[in-house]
Order: structure tokens, then C-alpha cells, then sequence
């Protein structure tokens, strides 16, 4: 691919997205250069897919401002999709599991032939075309890593026979036959091992660094974070410190109990009862109130666990805002 930068510089301040039940994402702050990599990184339901869409000018922002190559969003979100391209993204850029490898790269081709190119194009010699359209698809396979030849059945293997790096390499060499100056790919990392994940944000170090600036949502980042962009998403739950007592049973948020040494002692002796024999008091009955855990003694509460900041708001206004585009 050229090395000269192309990409689209990206800038958010504030930026949010809003469904009828509360924010998928807000104030959202970053900027990026042409020929970037930005990872957005959060939980699963904090509006991770909502913000690739609406950096992509396929979902309207309620809050703040964004630009993407110098063209404001929401005011210009078509002039913002001709300009990006998503890939890998569930319910609205996926593969179809029914068709060939060579299936798709065809039917792309085709519609970047008719409808990405100038009428000049399309005027020219059918032979002509057809050595475009190759060319573009070649070149697209050969940056995002797809080697046609090592596929169990070559360019007629079935998507549904794909390895999960060769689907995510197949979306983006489909993202790119139209040339854009911004890609977006959802679920980078998603259900990948340690090394096909390595693999992966090879592949996109390598997109930024031919000059296409590269927006990848993610559940890590990619090691050391250099010359990466982070942008992240929601926030995780802290983890809750279990409550303890200076003479008894501590109760930990698994359910089960650790005793001090003055617990556990009186815990024996209602056990044992008053007259030594174990678990019998001194007229015959179950023992319980010479001890801790008997029927008179008080339950231990296990704290409640503090939820995550705009955990399930943002869950719910993320499924809103995504069912407005036609995913689920």
C-alpha cells in the first residue's frame, strides 16, 4: 500500500450517545492524527460499538462534538460515511456464513466497481475493469494478512470454515477494497488467543502505519500502548472488601467464612455444649446458645457489591441506540 498518510485525523469532546433509557456513552475526549491506531477499550455493554458508530456517521451522537477528517458529526454523517468503512462489526458489517471466501471479495469488488467509482471508471474497457478490480482486491488481502493459498480450500472455502483471525482478516480485507481513509473494526480481540491477538494488532499497527487511521474497540489494548490512542469506554467494578468482626466469623463475598482464634473457640464450645458431649446441651437439647452460629445468634450480612459506574444505564442505553441501526 502507499506510504503516504491519507488517513482521516479524529477529534471528540464531550461526545455522547443517548437512547430512551440513558446514555450508551458520554464525554468521550480524544484527539488523533492522520494514519492513527485508537483503541477503544471497556466492558462489554459500555458503548463501545455505539462510539464506532457514531465516529463513522452511522449513529447520531446527543452530546459534544466530533470530526473526522475536518467534517463535523453529526451535521455531515454522510459525508462521513463515504470516507469510512466497518468491519467486523455484528448485525451491520459481518460475514455471511453461507457464502465463499471468493463470494465475498467478488460481490465487494462489484460494488466498489459500480457504485465507489467515478463514472470514468465505469466507461472503461470490461478487461480493464476487471484488472482494477483484481488489483484492489490483491492489494486489500495482502494488508490485512489473508493468504488465499492457505485456506483449506483455497478462495471457495466457506466462511463458516474460517479460524477467527482469518474471519477478522477477510471483514478488513472486504473494509478495505473501498479505500478508506478511516477503517473501524469491532470485537478486535474478541474469543482470540494470546498470540492471534498479537497477530491481529500486528495487522492494524501495520493499516495505521501505511497511513489509514484505524479505529479498534477492544477488550485490552494491545502490549506497551505505543504509538496507540486509548479511548476507554464504562468502568469496572472495584472489588469489595469483605467485612469482618474482632470476635466471630467473617463472612467473604464468595459465601464462605474465616474465623479468628477467639471465634473459632467459642464456635467449639457451642458445639460441644455445656457438658462436653458434642452437640447436646445440658438437658439433651441441640446446642446453640453457649456458641456463635446457634439459633440465637445474629446472621453475619455479606456486603452489597457496589455496582459499576453507568454499568446497567449504559447497557440499556447501548442496546437502544444499536437497535435504532438494526442490530439487536
Amino acid at each position: 500500500m502507499d506510504s503516504t498518510p491519507h488517513g482521516a485525523a479524529v477529534t471528540a469532546a464531550g461526545l455522547g450517545v443517548k437512547g430512551p433509557r440513558g446514555w450508551a456513552f458520554q464525554n468521550i475526549d480524544f484527539t488523533a492524527g492522520p494514519g492513527s491506531l485508537i483503541a477503544v477499550q471497556g466492558p462489554s455493554g459500555s458503548g463501545r460499538t455505539c462510539l464506532l458508530l457514531a465516529l463513522t456517521g452511522r449513529m447520531k451522537s446527543a452530546a459534544g462534538t466530533a470530526e473526522v477528517g475536518g467534517l463535523p458529526l453529526p451535521k455531515k454523517k454522510a459525508a462521513v460515511r463515504s470516507v469510512t468503512a466497518l468491519a467486523h462489526v455484528p448485525g451491520v458489517a459481518e460475514l455471511d456464513p453461507a457464502l465463499t471466501v471468493g463470494e465475498h471479495l467478488r460481490e465487494r469488488a462489484l460494488l466498489q466497481g459500480r457504485f465507489g467509482g467515478s463514472l470514468r471508471a465505469l466507461l472503461k474497457p470490461r478487461r480493464e475493469r476487471r484488472a482494477a478490480a483484481r488489483a484492489l482486491v490483491d492489494t486489500a488481502l495482502a494488508a490485512a494478512g489473508l493468504d488465499l493459498e492457505s485456506l483449506p480450500k483455497g478462495i471457495r472455502t466457506s466462511v463458516r470454515d474460517l479460524e477467527r483471525l482469518e474471519a477478522l482478516r477477510l471483514s478488513v480485507a472486504l473494509a478495505l477494497i473501498g479505500g478508506p481513509r478511516l477503517l473501524a473494526v469491532d470485537d478486535t480481540d474478541l474469543k482470540l488467543s494470546d498470540d492471534e491477538r498479537g497477530a491481529a494488532w500486528k495487522m492494524l499497527h501495520g493499516l495505521a502505519a501505511a497511513g489509514t487511521t484505524v479505529l479498534a474497540v477492544c477488550s485490552e489494548p494491545p502490549e506497551g500502548n505505543e504509538g496507540v490512542v486509548l479511548v476507554r469506554t464504562g468502568s469496572r467494578p472495584e472489588p469489595t472488601a469483605p467485612e469482618s468482626t474482632p470476635d466471630g466469623p467473617t463472612s467473604t463475598t464468595d459465601g464462605e467464612e474465616s474465623e479468628t482464634p477467639e471465634g473459632r473457640e467459642a464456635s467449639e464450645a457451642g458445639k460441644t455444649g455445656k457438658n462436653g458431649k458434642t452437640g447436646k446441651g445440658s438437658q439433651g437439647e441441640p446446642a446453640g446458645a453457649a456458641g456463635t452460629g446457634g439459633a440465637d445468634s445474629a446472621p453475619v450480612e455479606t456486603p452489597a457489591k457496589t455496582p459499576a459506574a453507568g454499568g446497567h444505564d449504559d447497557e440499556e442505553g447501548a442496546a437502544d441506540a444499536l437497535a435504532e441501526t438494526g442490530r439487536a
